[in-house]
Formats: structure tokens, C-alpha cells, sequence
């Protein structure tokens, strides 16, 4: 846990931003939100402390690619209030990451680990 602490403290250190994850709501059970006839919404969540990179993207790929370094501590109280077993499992439910007003759609995630425990998740967002 001290690790976890340690890399949420470097990361607020580093200037940490943040972001908005987009995550659908769940309408309810009638006909028209099981037909896909009714929008049920979307939900923020704010995550900081967040350091954000830009990343070189292809001339031929999408137009601005980004890399959202994510404490494992910033993670931790959505995943339990939402009953979600992994963070790989809450991040595949994100429709969106908002950064500056920038919607940006997850290309790539990743967990980096430190004597088994999760510390810090790296997801890779394009516009």
C-alpha cells in the first residue's frame, strides 16, 4: 500500500490534472430502454491527480494521441462502489475520457505492478 501511496504522491507532484470518465447509465427495464429507443444517459467520474503526455501519432492514424498516467488510489473507490471486480474490467465500460474540454476514446491499458499490487494504470486515449 505504501507504493501506492508513494505513486499517487509523485503524480500530484508532477503538476496532476483532471480527467472525466464517460460512463453509460443504466436506464430503466422498460421496453424502449431494452430496444436501444431511449438514450439512458451518460455518467462523470473525476479522477485526479492525472498526468496527462502527449504521445507522436502517425501521420496516417488518429490526429492527437495521449497518455493519461493514473494512480491505482484514484481507481480504487469507484471500482468498489460500483461492485467491479478489476480496473481492466471498469476501464472496457468507459466510453470517453474528457481532458480540456477533449473527448478522447481508450486505444490502450495498462496496469503497472509493483511486488503483485497494482499501482499505477496508463491508458492511451485518441481523438
Amino acid at each position: 500500500m505504501t507504493l501506492v501511496r508513494a505513486a499517487e504522491a509523485m503524480l500530484r507532484s508532477l503538476g496532476g490534472s483532471e480527467v472525466r470518465l464517460l460512463l453509460p447509465l443504466f436506464g430503466a427495464d422498460d421496453d424502449f430502454s431494452q430496444l436501444g429507443l431511449a438514450d439512458p444517459g451518460v455518467e462523470e467520474v473525476r479522477l485526479s491527480p492525472v498526468v496527462v503526455r502527449n504521445l507522436p501519432a502517425n501521420s496516417t492514424g488518429p490526429r492527437r494521441r495521449v497518455e493519461f498516467l493514473i494512480p491505482a488510489a484514484a481507481v480504487v473507490d469507484e471500482l468498489s462502489s460500483r461492485n467491479v471486480a478489476s480496473a481492466e474490467v471498469f476501464f472496457q465500460g468507459v466510453m470517453g475520457v474528457v481532458y480540456d474540454s477533449d473527448l478522447f476514446h481508450i486505444e490502450d491499458f495498462t496496469t503497472e505492478y509493483f511486488g503483485g499490487m497494482a499501482y499505477l494504470y496508463r491508458v492511451v486515449g485518441v481523438e
